[in-house]
Order: structure tokens, then sequence, then C-alpha cells
């Protein structure tokens, strides 16, 4: 197979980064798309800026014995949330390794956590590092250390959960959202799965996972056709040797790099098979999806809209546009995807929701913002047009949009008057 050239390039770097980069498009269009990938799979630079100041677990323990001081938990918890939210914000849009933090933003959703519910930055910064640091490698480890996972215990109750008393809301979303999908269990299932759960906790000393034998249940279980003194490993376990859990994770990869239509089924077998037959190998199932034709094809080019991350910081880190970078957290909460802050344990639903009425305003908005200023090249001689490749307006258009324009384009000459325009139409939204 040959180079891949300029458009395939484009279509490479801006799907599976946060942006269109324009250094690595040019890199990627002398490499083979097989090169390309393994490019991506390889580059993962892990270098993160030091964390914001954030309370431990065992001083947020401390202030919970009366309603003066949970509310000091709260008050707490928004301020490190908050900094939290730009500490990871100013990563994505610094990063060397785009790739990665997309596939990390693609697991941050999959096993949502917010500080809403769990009142602990500290526990989900630790989460957002285990993500990342299983993002491409093995799903069956990540699903287990989710299990264990102190902000997912928080959000999701677990920690609280007892043979007496059984929670089963991670059982729910554990079956539901993270492996086999509704339609493929029971009920009775779904609690006889917390009852596995029973006696995951935390250490009130350190904020790590703790299990309590006193609070286990013992007891026999059947789960899914299988009888068993079942812990919680033996139903993870039972879970990743059912082929529906592949399939789940193949479903929500086409809807993040192909487009948001149904799925066709039998490429979803297809790649399924492939990531159960290799241990749960996240790569493996990547370099199915990204040499897939699917992946390539001309109708598929445009049939994703931006996720406001995308569009907002894949502005910033494609062109060089300026905007307050202590303002980027707080935009992309109004615009509805805050990072650490989902709105359910469904997490982003993505594609279409990112279109409403109210939402096309605020996106409309921030990109009319970062594109205000003087176009007049001429007289505006530290504008974005110095700042920016010497490419001609058919290569400029090639860049920046998958589709060709929906509006009519300027007439007037000027590199910095045309890129706004690009920006500004409506097939900007699309990937």
């Amino acid at each position: 197979m040959g180079k891949l050239g300029f458009e395939d390039a484009r279509h490479l770097v801006s799907r599976t980064g946060i942006g269109s980069e324009w250094e690595t498009i040019v890199r990627f269009q002398n490499l083979t798309r097989q090169q390309a990938i393994n490019y991506l799979f390889n580059n993962q630079n892990r270098n993160l800026a030091a964390p914001p100041a954030m309370t431990p677990w065992p001083k947020m323990v401390s202030l919970r014995g009366n309603m003066r001081r949970r509310k000091m938990i709260k008050r707490i918890s928004r301020g490190e949330g908050k900094a939290l939210q730009q500490w990871w914000v100013k990563h994505l849009l610094a990063t060397q390794s785009p790739f990665l933090e997309r596939m990390t933003l693609f697991w941050h959703n999959h096993f949502p956590s917010s500080i809403k519910k769990t009142n602990q930055a500290s526990m989900l910064h630790k989460q957002n590092l285990m993500l990342r640091n299983n993002a491409l490698g093995n799903f069956g480890q990540m699903l287990h250390n989710i299990a264990r996972d102190p902000a997912m215990l928080l959000y999701l109750d677990g920690y609280v959960s007892t043979k007496e008393e059984p929670n089963e809301n991670f059982a729910r979303e554990l079956l539901e959202l993270f492996t086999i999908g509704i339609g493929n269990y029971k009920e009775n299932d779904m609690r006889e799965a917390a009852r596995a759960f029973t006696g995951w906790s935390i250490d009130d000393r350190n904020g790590l996972f703790r299990f309590n034998p006193a609070e286990h249940d013992t007891g026999v279980k059947t789960f899914l056709g299988k009888r068993g003194n079942f812990k919680g490993e033996d139903i993870i376990n039972i879970l990743l040797k059912h082929p529906r859990t592949a399939e789940t994770i193949a479903k929500k990869m086409w809807r993040e790099f192909i487009n948001i239509s149904k799925p066709d089924q039998r490429i979803i077998n297809q790649w399924a098979a492939v990531f159960r037959n290799s241990g749960y190998d996240i790569k493996a199932l990547m370099n199915q999806v990204l040499n897939s034709q699917v992946f390539w094809a001309k109708p598929n080019r445009g049939a994703l809209i931006k996720s406001p991350i995308e569009l907002t910081l894949g502005t910033l880190r494609t062109l060089p546009y300026t905007l307050r970078r202590t303002d980027l957290a707080h935009n992309l909460n109004i615009m509805g995807q805050g990072v650490f802050a989902h709105p359910s344990v469904k997490g982003w639903s993505g594609g279409k929701t990112w279109i409403s009425t109210q939402s096309i305003l605020r996106r409309n908005s921030m990109m009319t913002n970062l594109t205000s200023g003087n176009l007049n090249e001429r007289k505006n001689k530290g504008g974005i047009a110095s700042k920016m490749p010497d490419v001609t307006p058919e290569q400029l258009h090639q860049w920046l949009l998958a589709i060709p324009p929906l509006q009519k384009m300027p007439t007037e000459p000027g590199k910095q008057r045309l890129t706004r325009a690009f920006v500004l139409d409506p097939a900007y939204q699309v990937n």
C-alpha cells in the first residue's frame, strides 16, 4: 500500500487526535497507513504537569462528623474539582500524544465518575492516571482496576455495600454499560453480582481499596447460568468470557471513530472476535478499526459531530488562535462536556446530542470569539496568518474541513479572512 497523501493523513489525524495539527498531517502523508497507525500506538508521552493541591481522603473523612463540616466538604470539592478540570484541559491542549489523550477521554466516558457525586478530586485524579496508563493496554485489566477504583466505589456507592444490604448500583452499571449491555442479563443476575461485590470498600486511613471479608456475602451465587461462591473478580472474569462484552466496546468504537449511524453488525462481529481472541488487547482492536474500509470510506468523512473538546481545544491545537486558558474548562462545562463532570452514569451521549438549539448557539459563539479580530493582514501583521503554514486556499479548505463548506466563501483576499470563514461554516462542526 502506498503513502497516505495529504487528504488521508488529515482524516487520520483529525479522527484520532484533538484537532488537525498541520505538522502531524505533513508527517503522516509520507507514511503508509500502517506506519502512521503504528506511530499513533507508539507515541505515548505520559509526561504530565503537577496536579493541583487536593485534600486527601483521610482529611475528608475527618470532616464528615456534622452538618457544618459536610458543607465544608462540598465547598472544598467544588474548588478542587475546578482546579482538576483546568489541570486536564490544559494537558489536553498541550499534550504531545493526542491519540493517547483521545483514548483516555474515551475510557473516561465509558467509566464515568463525577466530582459532584464523589466530592473527592484526589481520587478522580488517580482514576485519570489509571485510565491513561491502560488506555491502549488491556481492557480486562482496566475493568478489574475500575472495580477496585476508590473514585468508582464512591460514585456508584460500592464502598457501602454489605452482605446485609448489597448495593446494586455498580453491578447494574457493570452489566448494562461497561460490559454485556441491556437484554443480555436478567435482574437476578444483577442482584447476584451485587452480592459478589459486597465488602469492597475504601480504607479510611489511606483512601485505597480495601476488602472487608466480614462484610462479604460468602453464599453460593447464580450468575449468567453459572453457580459458585463467586467474588467480584469472578463476576468480571465471567463477563470477559461473554461475547457481548467485546461487542459492546466494538460498537462504541464505531460511534467514536466511524459515524453516528447504526453499526454494521458483520463488522462489529469481526472487530469483537479480534478483540476477544487478543485477550482484550486495545491496540489489537484499534488496529482493526483504523485499518478498516469503513474508517477510510469517503461517505464516512464528515459523518461525526465534533464534541466540545474537539471543537474548542481542537481548534486551538490546529490554528494559532488564543483564549484565556483559565476559561477553557468553564467553557467546556457550559458546552456540555466538562471533564470529571458527566451528567449521568451513562456519560456523555455524544453524536447528535452535541447539537441542540441551545448548544449550537454556544458553539457558534465560541468559534466567533476565537476568530474575532482585524482581518486586514496588511494592517494586522501580528495576526494568525503570519503564524500559519504557507498554503493555497484549496489546501486550506482541505486542511480545515472534512466536507465542502455549506456557506458562500468570501471573495476578498486574505488567508485570515478565509480561515475565519471556514471555522464559522457549519461544515466545521463535523469531522
